[in-house]
């Protein structure tokens, strides 16, 4: 999967993602600036894209 390929996430995760870019946008930040810490800050909430497998670790 080349970098940047947001196709494991989840629909969920998507959507996530673009209620916390709306934020960083009302913050003042630039288009890809919120992008970019909206992805950041999904990945650090929910550990990465689509993770399957029972027994695994949660925080």
């Amino acid at each position: 999967m080349p970098r940047g390929d947001k196709s494991s996430y989840t629909d969920k995760q998507k959507r996530q993602v673009k209620h916390i870019e709306e934020g960083y946008l009302e913050q003042g930040l630039s288009k890809e600036e919120a992008t970019r810490r909206a992805w950041a800050t999904e990945n650090k909430i929910s550990g990465g894209g689509r993770k399957s497998g029972s027994g695994r670790k949660r925080h």
